[in-house]
């Protein structure tokens, strides 16, 4: 291969990831994207989703929220909302997120409007919440393997 490309994951609060990586994988709104060295500059809009790299220690998995990815000079920025590794994802708190999503979706009416406007926000708030304990899901087999 050849060389490395810097991820550098961004979010309000905090940097999440600035190392060295070998490959990247992002969810960008089309589909997965996969980024590796010497990628030609672009700009993508990302939806929440899994976020995969492999580094020297091997494959890493994080959660990110609605943003944007840039290659420029061998440098891969993605600036996001929310972005977290295995590590600080709350299981409980997903799972209570899951229930509840599920619990307002089974309950949507067919009368429009705001009913409509809520079983987006539920379909939104259900996906974040699945992607999160995906995160955590291969995050143990990581954890299994080393």
């Amino acid at each position: 291969m050849a060389g490395e490309l810097t991820l550098r994951v961004i979010t309000p609060d905090r940097i999440v990831v600035d190392e060295p990586v070998e490959s990247v994988q992002v969810p960008a709104l089309d589909g997965s994207m996969g980024i590796l060295p010497r990628h030609a500059p672009m700009v993508a809009a990302l939806q929440v989703g899994v976020l995969r790299y492999k580094a020297k220690g091997g494959e890493k998995v994080l959660f990110v929220s609605e943003g944007f990815a840039e290659v420029r000079g061998n440098v891969l920025r993605v600036v996001c909302e929310a972005g977290e590794t295995a590590g600080e994802i709350d299981e409980a708190r997903a799972r209570d997120a899951e229930k509840r999503a599920r619990e307002r979706l089974a309950k949507k009416g067919n009368g429009g409007g705001a009913a409509e406007f809520d079983a987006a926000r539920a379909e939104a708030a259900l996906h974040r919440a699945m992607m999160r304990l995906r995160v955590l899901e291969y995050g143990s087999r990581e954890r299994v393997r080393t």
